[in-house]
């Protein structure tokens, strides 16, 4: 989640200074009101991309074939300290969307209480909502705010009104509420606050320009704004005439853009994107069968699908085999590939009692001292031949090995596509096994061979782990 906000923040940030150095100045204010409103979705979307790189899957070891349920291996949990820290910080995210979600209902219930509280007078699609305090003119979606007296006395210019007009119509007020939104569930963004500002003052941009386009003079109506530029009360959520920068949209107001800038503008974004999507979008390397590993399972596939379904002589190792090649495959490789064999069904697995040696379990007992090599014992329990036993990151993490007879010297440890790791004079894993475990994927094994004990010159079978959840 952290790397996903900060990730988004990331690609908001860089928008937004692409904005403020090669957009804001410019006279296209239609233009760069999508932009500031489509940078947002396109920062939240950005992380979620993901591209997949395949890599050719070279085995290692090859699996060995289950023949029963794996033994739960009693572990004893070691005891854990409780991390506080996601607890604070999540108590402080809650403060934070509480005390911003608090101000603007506030703002909000301001709004509509002087809609209800004050008199109204419809003109076409706009409302005028009629103050008594002395207000500066502003819009919230088709309420235009006014004070009283100037209104009924007619001492409001009319550039005022239709710049105000041009908010609602214009539909401004979406734009705010959508920033304000976004402002209390990622407060703690503060390209939010300045993205908040820069769609507003653009409001203002476009206003002007629909003022100065239906015929008014420059020079009159830049007097009227400066005339305007007080400290009369406002409402937060509102558009009002005299918003920020009165010079600077001054300035814009003087400044002409070609359709050829537009375009060299739009062309310049373009490997802004491309480096957003290379620098904040997730790549996953995903496993796929190798062109040797391809023919193998048409091989197999092939002789299986070639016999009847009754009377089917099945191997448990070739079925066991073609299930594991055809699940290393992508989609392209299985649609070109042979079917998957319509096999009959299995015979269960004999159960397994958990426990060793109980008069039930089917494990068989240890063998004699005289063996020539040692039996591997995990977390002194026996493990069964000719099988994978299931375990989690935790346990394994966690196993404690022995020898039927003896002191173990050494053992190794293999992770798929890592180097061997070998542990000497040890019964537990050490750091780099650990470092290496933490790494491996639900679903991958992990081989502990090599086992050599005190007491026999030959060393241990392999005994093959299978990563859970």
């Amino acid at each position: 989640m952290l790397d996903y906000l900060l990730k988004s923040g990331g690609c908001l940030l860089v928008f937004y200074l692409f904005y403020v150095l090669f957009l804001e100045k410019e006279n296209m204010h239609v233009y760069k009101r999508i932009y500031l409103l489509s940078i947002i979705v396109v920062s939240f979307i950005i992380p979620l991309v993901t591209f997949t790189n395949y890599v050719e899957v070279v085995e290692q070891i090859q699996p060995m074939i289950t023949s029963s349920t794996a033994t739960e291996f009693p572990i004893v949990a070691a005891t854990e300290q409780q991390n506080y820290l996601p607890i604070i910080l999540w108590s402080i995210y809650g403060l934070g969307v509480l005390l911003f979600g608090l101000k603007f209902i506030k703002n909000s219930y301001e709004i509509v209480k002087k809609i209800k509280r004050n008199p109204k007078e419809k003109t076409g699609e706009t409302t005028s909502v009629l103050l008594n305090e002395d207000i500066v003119p502003h819009t919230f979606f088709n309420f235009i705010f006014f004070n009283k007296k100037k209104y009924t006395t007619h001492q409001i210019p009319k550039e005022v009104i239709l710049h105000e007009e041009t908010h609602a119509r214009q539909k401004h007020s979406i734009d705010v509420l959508l920033l304000e939104f976004l402002q209390v569930v990622f407060w703690f963004n503060p390209v939010l606050f300045l993205l908040n500002k820069s769609v507003k003052l653009n409001h203002e941009f476009l206003a002007d320009q629909a003022v100065l386009n239906h015929g008014a003079n420059t020079k009159t109506y830049q007097q009227t704004l400066l005339a305007y530029s007080s400290n009369a009360s406002q409402l937060q959520l509102a558009h009002a005439i005299n918003y920020s920068s009165i010079k600077k949209r001054f300035t814009v107001m003087r400044t002409k853009t070609s359709k050829k800038k537009i375009w060299t503008r739009s062309f310049v974004l373009l490997p802004v994107l491309a480096l957003l999507l290379f620098s904040f979008s997730t790549t996953v390397q995903q496993e796929k069968a190798t062109p040797q590993q391809v023919t193998e399972y048409n091989s197999l596939a092939k002789k299986y699908n070639a016999q009847p379904k009754k009377g089917m002589v099945v191997k448990l190792k070739e079925v066991n085999r073609i299930d594991y090649l055809y699940k290393l495959m992508t989609t392209s490789q299985k649609k070109k590939a042979e079917k998957f064999p319509s096999f009959p069904p299995m015979p269960p697995s004999p159960k397994v009692i958990k426990g060793v040696n109980d008069k039930e379990s089917n494990i068989p007992p240890p063998p004699k001292s005289n063996s020539k090599r040692p039996v591997t014992l995990v977390n002194g329990k026996r493990t069964c031949d000719e099988c994978i036993l299931e375990i989690t990151k935790e346990k394994l993490a966690a196993i404690v090995l022995s020898v039927n007879k003896g002191e173990i010297i050494s053992f190794n440890i293999k992770f798929p596509k890592k180097p061997t790791v070998k542990v000497t004079n040890s019964t537990v894993l050490n750091k780099e096994a650990k470092m290496y475990l933490k790494e491996a994927k639900i679903g991958q094994n992990a081989t502990i061979f090599g086992l050599k004990s005190s007491a026999f010159k030959n060393r241990s079978a392999a005994v093959l782990f299978k990563i859970i959840e």
